[in-house]
């Protein structure tokens, strides 16, 4: 049977069967889109009209649509087609449309041009830049509770079928800042199948050579994505899976850590044994949070990627979770001074996803949590 080569990866290649041969449905997606172009261009360029210029785009919009839901293997998918439809066939369209126009109709070739420019300088940032454009956030929290400073580090969602430089250097970045807790919030490997055990081992060769700074301990929690053998990643490496919902005492706090079906309880309780400790409660997924019967100073959470995807004024337009939107991303004050902090996380969606982030950069995020009244200066 023939096969295609191994494909870049900005985007996830889905397969389908044609007779004895596997080909890339976005090849396939793509040549129809690409008809689809060449149709329209040609219908402007008998009739050379501005009036036509909008019944081309939407035309060719519409195609693009319809072809991403028809050939969609997952809403993933769908969303990945409907990424080829805009970000490599609307300049393909833009762009010859403002060539057949610029002498009957010069304004709307010049707009079709503008236009094709600003989604190329997307794709550009989108795809190639933001991805790899990590943040450090750095949230300070005074508290009577605490006695002496303490400094946590979220890594959430490093999500990833690839060990790149990247991903090294977001766990080289947050043992820099120096931790005295380093919490990882779920979805570690997004690749299944028999490559998985053999990029577990290859990931977990990288974490067995960290080291953590004196006094540093590091927990890790299960999230959506992963499966029953995720423990496996951090066997005999200096992080600590926790596979079952439950309490410790660490670093002078009181720190909980969820499975990821209590993340995902919007009436989960918990209640502290010790009402004078600072009280830090990790899961995967914010939803948790929604629940008043959490007593808790500080909850931290992941999975939202803080929406991968912004736009402006609209702010993120898929998190994934049943928690306000307005949650997806920083820290939010809740009923009796909680707080309530969410990762956009290191990596990003795969599967069958575009591999992009727009407006959201990933990030790690540093917490101080200090004592009131010391006048401690801020830790580099």
């Amino acid at each position: 049977m023939l096969r295609w080569p191994r494909l870049p990866t900005i985007y996830h290649w889905q397969l389908r069967d044609i007779g004895h041969v596997v080909i890339p449905s976005t090849l396939i997606y793509n040549l129809m889109m690409l008809a689809v172009d060449l149709a329209a261009l040609a219908v402007l360029w008998r009739q050379r009209r501005a009036r036509l210029w909008w019944t081309t785009v939407i035309g060719v919009a519409a195609a693009a649509a319809v072809l991403a839901v028809a050939m969609g293997l997952s809403h993933f998918h769908v969303f990945q087609l409907a990424a080829f439809g805009l970000f490599g066939h609307g300049p393909i369209v833009l762009c010859g449309s403002a060539w057949l126009l610029r002498r009957e109709a010069r304004k709307t070739a010049v707009f079709s041009a503008v236009t094709a420019v600003l989604l190329v300088a997307v794709v550009v940032d989108a795809f190639l830049i933001e991805p790899t454009w990590l943040e450090i956030s750095k949230i300070e929290i005074v508290s009577s509770k605490i006695t002496k400073p303490v400094r946590i580090v979220v890594l959430a969602d490093l999500q990833t079928d690839e060990l790149t430089a990247y991903e090294r250097a977001a766990f080289r970045r947050a043992i820099e800042q120096k931790p005295d807790l380093l919490l990882l919030a779920g979805d570690y490997v997004q690749l299944y199948g028999g490559r998985r055990k053999a990029f577990i081992k290859r990931i977990n060769a990288m974490l067995r050579e960290l080291e953590l700074p004196a006094d540093c301990q590091a927990f890790a929690v299960k999230g959506n994505i992963d499966p029953l053998d995720w423990p496996t990643i951090f066997a005999g490496t200096p992080i600590k899976p926790v596979t079952e919902t439950g309490s410790i005492d660490v670093a002078g706090l009181r720190l909980t850590c969820l499975d990821d079906y209590a993340s995902n309880n919007p009436s989960l309780q918990i209640d502290r044994s010790d009402q004078g400790r600072f009280h830090v409660v990790l899961g995967h997924r914010p939803d948790y949070a929604m629940s008043r019967l959490v007593d808790a100073d500080l909850m931290l959470a992941g999975h939202t990627h803080g929406g991968q995807v912004c736009l402006p004024v609209i702010g993120p337009i898929l998190t994934l979770s049943d928690s306000p939107r307005s949650w997806a991303s920083g820290m939010t004050e809740l009923s009796g001074g909680r707080k309530l902090i969410v990762s956009r996380g290191v990596g990003m969606e795969r599967g069958g996803a575009p591999r992009l982030r727009f407006l959201c950069r990933p990030e790690l995020v540093v917490i101080d949590l200090k004592p009131v009244g010391r006048g401690l200066p801020r830790r580099n």
